[in-house]
């Protein structure tokens, strides 16, 4: 059983969020995920990052937080600033399908790391970049981050309760996403090189990726007066009900996005007569009085806790409970179906993680922890030709 992205190889001159998740895709499904890290600098700056780390593993394989996103890659050490360097890349390249990076968008070009500068070594190399603000425009050689994406794209201004100040989404959503792009976008690039013998340039940044997912919101504010804003309780902009609702021990979230989940909600809760009350039947009606609304079923819930209702609706109305992260992870864990994993690093520390969201059928899978920095090295470089007296003059030289 072959992995489906097996005999695809990709080097990744990445950095701490938004580059290597995307590749973390990439190699959790079998790519050969190579990073290329400056050994000078300590490589990826994410692999120092705290403040918790796995115990009995090597310093620079330790940190919790690289090694969430770095899964089942190899580490190259090399300088790309040197001539040497750029030789060595070089040769890289002409065994590579495609080169990832997520630096700032004027350095790709610095490093040598673009289609027009890796052409003469392989013409179908895909180079797949997801900068901040992009490779051209006034911003290129601005570092940005995705909270400061949030804030400029309009997200804190939808996120939290109406009377709140503007508040960021809770994960980093937008590194999660444009690496994800990336990943999308490199695959594709190599797909087309693959039947045509040319590869490309690809362009993810974190601002353009913040701006679409603005989706059918941005529709409807560009073609009506809407203005996207905060609602109460977590509300969906137009959909009712679908917010949070009281319970006799909390919260529950429910999510009648079908008008037949709506008839089915108000029998499950005892007030059939709701489904064909005027005021609430269809969205449009429901929408106008979201807040008597939400007072009725506040009543209604109320007289049970969340799970009762939970196991009461038993999938017939959408709805979930309102869970702490911890305990998000911890029901995964307790329900033993592969969402939680175990890996072990070469000195035998062991730490768990989360799997990876996409499984392709029929594919084995041997997750392991990315190599410690430049742990691959020399038997990467072996297998392009390099004599051990060469990799000895280079390391020597502080090239590798």
């Amino acid at each position: 059983m072959h992995a489906v992205l097996s005999g695809l190889r990709v080097l990744a001159v990445e950095q701490y969020g938004a580059g290597p998740f995307g590749t973390q895709h990439l190699a959790d499904l079998g790519a050969e995920v190579i990073k290329i890290e400056n050994r000078k600098s300590g490589g990826d700056y994410a692999r120092a990052l705290g403040p918790y780390y796995v115990d009995d593993a090597e310093p620079s394989e330790a940190s919790l937080f690289f090694q969430s996103i770095n899964r089942n890659k190899k580490s190259l050490a090399l300088d790309l600033s040197v001539p040497e360097g750029q030789v060595l890349l070089h040769r890289l390249v002409a065994h590579s399908d495609a080169v990832a990076n997520n630096l700032r968008g004027d350095v790709p070009d610095k490093l040598g790391l673009t289609y027009e500068a890796l052409a003469s070594a392989n013409p179908a190399i895909v180079c797949a970049h997801c900068s901040a603000f992009g490779r051209t425009g006034p911003r290129k050689d601005w570092p940005g981050y995705d909270f400061l994406m949030q804030a400029e794209t309009g997200y804190f201004h939808m996120s939290g309760e109406p009377d709140s100040p503007p508040t960021r989404m809770g994960l980093s959503i937008v590194d999660f996403m444009a690496g994800s792009y990336m990943a999308l976008g490199l695959v594709s690039g190599v797909l087309g090189a693959r039947a045509t013998g040319t590869g490309c340039d690809i362009d993810v940044n974190l601002y353009d990726t913040a701006m679409s997912n603005l989706s059918y919101l941005s529709a409807w504010a560009l073609n009506s007066d809407y203005e996207p804003a905060r609602i109460a309780r977590s509300a969906h902009a137009s959909l009712v009900p679908c917010q949070l609702y009281r319970t006799a021990d909390g919260w529950i979230y429910i999510m009648c996005n079908k008008e037949k989940f709506w008839q089915v909600l108000c029998t499950e809760i005892g007030r059939p007569e709701l489904a064909t009350d005027p005021r609430f039947v269809t969205f449009k009606e429901r929408l106008g009085r979201r807040e008597d609304l939400t007072e009725i079923l506040d009543d209604a819930l109320m007289t049970k806790d969340t799970g009762a209702w939970l196991e009461q609706f038993a999938g017939r109305v959408p709805a979930a409970p309102v869970r702490t992260p911890r305990q998000a992870l911890e029901t995964a864990r307790a329900q033993g179906d592969g969402k939680v994993q175990s890996l072990t690093t070469p000195r035998g520390g062991s730490y768990d993680v989360l799997s990876a969201p996409i499984q392709a059928s029929g594919a084995a899978s041997a997750d392991k922890p990315c190599s410690a920095l430049g742990a691959d090295t020399a038997v990467l470089l072996r297998d392009i030709g390099y004599s051990d007296s060469e990799l000895e003059d280079l390391a020597a030289k502080g090239i590798i």
